[in-house]
């Protein structure tokens, strides 16, 4: 197998995204995507207690035209939406969206981690979908950590946890619209690791903390966005330090994609249809209860 060689590597700048400061990788200035990848988001804080569930997190708001997908790296988080779906996915595990033709949802630490504190660490990113399944019913997978396949080298250095694709064997519980691999890597310094990847597919590692070589020939820091040119079958990696990443990878949809906040469509004309839909209540309505003690 050949090594892929980087492309570009983009250390995660800050934005203030409605109040919550987190990383965001992508879209970077002149990258507007890694096709199928539209968004990348790294928020991690410790909250402190003494505050009520619905102060926290993401409140209802509307989705149309792509997944939307999270990976709980620590604490929790609950899930709620307009199709009924109501779950909490803890450390290790993956909430993964589809909104097809609409759904509104909200995103909250659970009422223990707002009422005791603690550590508190995802990563959202989004996936778009072909143009012919943007209108499909929406659904939503959970999936908790003891539910997804992980490989572990023989040395015990490495584990790469499987959520979509196939990995040495595994298959992630994740059934995709388009072709992916979604992996979360977990390395002890000194953990060698090949990662194949399919030509045709575009691919990058984000990288949470520690430090990487990839193929021998660069090291990268944490909180940077490694993307990879299309030149090989493989990535190799190198840990220095205990790291954590998530690889993604996928086949490109190659088609216009229109975007206006939440809402991924091909043409400007889908984007008003998308807005008019959710004003007028068509993509569901989500009330949200809490428990009062």
């Amino acid at each position: 197998m050949t090594n892929r060689t980087i492309k570009r590597t983009i250390i995660a700048p800050k934005i203030n995204m409605g109040g919550i400061m987190l990383e965001q990788p992508l879209p970077y200035r002149s990258v507007d995507q890694i096709d199928p990848f539209l968004l990348v988001h790294h928020w991690a804080l410790t909250h402190t207690g003494g505050r009520k569930q619905q102060d926290l997190g993401v409140g209802p708001h509307p989705h149309r035209g792509f997944a939307p997908v999270t990976f709980i790296f620590k604490g929790a988080v609950h899930h709620r939406d307009s199709r009924n779906n109501n779950s909490i996915v803890s450390a290790g595990g993956t909430q993964w969206m589809n909104s097809g033709m609409g759904i509104v949802h909200s995103e909250r630490p659970t009422k223990e981690i707002a009422e005791n504190g603690g550590a508190f660490e995802i990563i959202q990113f989004w996936v778009n979908i072909p143009a012919k399944h943007k209108m499909d019913i929406p659904s939503y997978q959970p999936l908790q950590a003891l539910e997804t396949p992980v490989y572990t080298t023989e040395d015990g250095h490495a584990q790469v946890a499987v959520v979509c694709g196939l990995f040495k064997g595994l298959e992630g519980k994740i059934k995709p619209y388009s072709p992916l691999l979604a992996l979360r890597l977990e390395l002890k310094a000194g953990a060698k690791l090949a990662v194949p990847i399919a030509k045709n597919f575009n691919a990058f590692i984000y990288q949470l903390d520690g430090s990487l070589t990839i193929n021998s020939t660069e090291t990268i820091g944490n909180k940077t966005l490694s993307w990879f040119n299309n030149d090989g079958t493989q990535v190799h990696l190198e840990a220095h330090a205990k790291s954590r990443a998530i690889l993604l990878a996928g086949e490109p949809i190659a088609e216009e994609v229109t975007t206006y906040g939440p809402f991924v469509m091909n043409n400007q004309t889908e984007i008003m249809e998308a807005m008019r839909d959710y004003q007028m209540g068509k993509m569901g309505v989500l009330i949200e209860e809490f428990d009062v003690d």
